[in-house]
């Protein structure tokens, strides 16, 4: 009987899995390549064959999270909304509760910020991460500034780096003091601020 082999795409999820389940529980500092090969059940040739070194597997774990986890992406529910206003504000408030739901991914995007900082692949990574998050705010802030107007010195492009900000803002809220992470009063601070009464000010 023909052993089964698992294609390329599924051994490459495999390891994957493995490594998240690793780092879950040792962060990115307990990551080796001998640990993951040993919660995959595989060979640490095996998991090089696919990963050359640590350093790709640290890259592509933090690309698949970013893809997997901490998704930006609008959904037909908020797309359905009647006005920009609440469209971006619904999609803002998926963004923020997000956060409080994924802590053991959002300590892990702490961990690779800090690596960031002397790992030029994890550094770009999150890059094109940041400016994918402002892409999907970009549309929603277009729409609704061309609803209500803009005040002056105020893009589209400058508010959605802004509300990335504030998520991020939020994910440290979450995991270091979580007693005064509270979703309701931050989205109510939101829609004060963007109130087209606080606008005309």
């Amino acid at each position: 009987m023909a052993r089964y082999r698992a294609s390329e795409s599924a051994r490459r999820e495999q390891i994957l899995q493995a490594a998240f389940r690793v780092a879950a529980r040792d962060r990115l500092d307990g990551l080796t390549v001998r640990r993951v090969a040993q919660e995959a059940g595989l060979s640490s040739g095996l998991v090089f064959f696919y990963f050359k070194t640590k350093d790709a597997l640290l890259v592509a774990l933090l690309e698949w999270l970013l893809e997997r986890t901490i998704v930006m992406r609008t959904d037909e529910a908020v797309l359905s909304l009647p006005t920009a206003r609440e469209r971006f504000l619904a999609r803002l408030r998926k963004a923020v509760d997000s956060v409080g739901r994924e802590r053991v991914q959002v300590e892990l995007f702490f961990d690779y910020w800090v690596m960031g900082t002397r790992h030029p692949g994890v550094r770009e990574a999150l890059r094109t991460a940041l400016a994918g998050y402002r892409e999907v705010f970009r549309p929603l802030l277009d729409e609704m500034l061309a609803e209500e107007g803009a005040p002056p010195g105020v893009t589209a492009e400058s508010l959605a780096a802004v509300c990335v900000s504030f998520v991020e803002g939020c994910a440290v809220q979450a995991i270091m003091d979580p007693e005064n992470f509270d979703v309701e009063s931050f989205m109510a601070c939101v829609e004060a601020l963007v109130s087209p009464s606080m606008a005309m000010a």
